[in-house]
């Protein structure tokens, strides 16, 4: 199959490791850049074309979306309208997102929005606690990740690209990004309510705190918070449940679990696996996700996150929103 890379920022640069990674090597490039097509040319070896019309007209099979979040929504609806499978990063807008999904359903082609932190084996390993009630009923869970936006890309000043922009904030993006493995893993929410705002110094206009509190279908409490003004970065989470407690740190790759039958902590730690230079997150996740995606379109496996999905998650960004905007709790209705 031939693959169209759509945006070749870091994420795009990042999609096309993977793919080469699974021996994928019918793989071109768009982007409006021409820095960023030069770079992937002459790093990963492949063609790139300066307009979409000229990446189109190869005629590739599947488009993986890889631009700002603002500008997903016209690439979705070039490939939905082309009957192009098409693969696309996280998110932050729902319009549009009903309409896309009853075409791609018509024009049978998958479409399918990124869920990254399915893939991470640490989440895996909490998801698996929680269903065989290693821990009892859950109770509490906390989570705070944290990071500091100028290092997101120290090579350009964050009012530059999408993250320092007001409607694409990195934090704002982080909320839907951890809420739908928290769902996942958790549940569905019934309530929410949320504290927001600009807190820091950082040159852009955006929020860049983001506090939830939001208590689960099942009436465990959750809260998240969301901010990127961490001068270290951090990823740490903390289940109680009746009969133990779950403790994960991002850093450490570990998960550690301890269970009041045995009165014993028990420690997971993730495989090794491997970085580009110059990036937190290991590679394997988002490897491990491009080759769901791949084995979706040949009829292997089954698609694990849809639009309707990521939909559900963006109403509860909205509802986040408008409860810091309201000072109330909101009840999230479907």
């Amino acid at each position: 199959m031939k693959y169209l890379i759509v945006g070749l920022g870091s994420m795009g640069k990042r999609r096309i490791r993977n793919l080469q990674y699974l021996d994928e090597t019918d793989v071109i490039g768009f982007d409006l850049r021409k820095d960023r097509r030069k770079e992937s040319e002459e790093k990963y070896h492949i063609k790139t074309y300066a307009t979409i019309e000229q990446a189109m007209n190869q005629d590739p099979d599947a488009l993986i979306i890889s631009t700002p979040p603002d500008h997903h929504l016209e690439y979705q609806m070039l490939a939905a309208k082309n009957k192009k499978h098409f693969f696309s990063e996280a998110s932050m807008f729902r319009k549009g997102i009903a309409k896309l999904d009853k075409l791609a359903k018509k024009n049978k082609i998958i479409a399918a929005p990124s869920s990254t932190l399915r893939y991470n084996e640490s989440v895996k390993k909490i998801k698996e606690v929680v269903e065989n009630k290693a821990i009892g009923k859950v109770i509490l869970v906390t989570y705070h990740m944290g990071q500091y936006l100028p290092d997101w890309h120290p090579w350009e000043h964050i009012k530059d690209y999408y993250a320092g922009q007001t409607e694409t904030s990195a934090a704002k993006e982080m909320v839907a990004y951890e809420l739908e493995w928290l769902i996942w893993v958790f549940g569905d929410i019934k309530e929410i309510s949320c504290i927001k705002g600009k807190i820091s110094n950082l040159d852009a206009d955006i929020d860049d705190t983001y506090q939830l509190i939001f208590q689960f279908k099942n009436n465990a409490i959750g809260n998240l918070l969301s901010e990127v003004v961490s001068r270290t970065p951090l990823r740490v989470l903390r289940v109680v449940g009746e009969e133990g407690t779950i403790v994960w740190d991002w850093l450490e790759g570990k998960v550690k679990i301890y269970e009041t039958k045995t009165k014993k902590w028990t420690e997971y730690k993730e495989d090794k696996g491997f970085k580009e230079k110059g990036y937190l997150a290991k590679e394997n996740m988002y490897i491990d996700e491009i080759k769901n995606f791949l084995n979706i379109i040949r009829k292997k496996e089954k698609q694990v996150y849809t639009l309707g999905e990521e939909y559900d998650i963006l109403k509860l960004v909205k509802y986040a929103e408008e409860s810091a905007e309201k000072k109330k709790i909101i009840e999230i209705k479907k």
